[in-house]
């Protein structure tokens, strides 16, 4: 689903990157204090909904 558009690598770059590939790669799978909020807004953002944040 992911359309490479890296919006979510703009708004959490600690945990979201396109490799050279332009393929979504994830840092970590894990999120912090530090980082919950940008990765919720990257979720958010992403026009075609290819990433979601499961809370445990």
């Amino acid at each position: 689903m992911c359309e490479s558009n890296a919006l979510c690598e703009a708004m959490a770059p600690e945990v979201f990157e396109l490799d050279d590939d332009d393929f979504l790669q994830l840092k970590t799978e894990h999120t912090t204090d530090e980082n919950i909020e940008d990765v919720k807004r990257a979720v958010a953002a992403c026009p075609r909904a290819a990433i979601t944040l499961v809370e445990e």
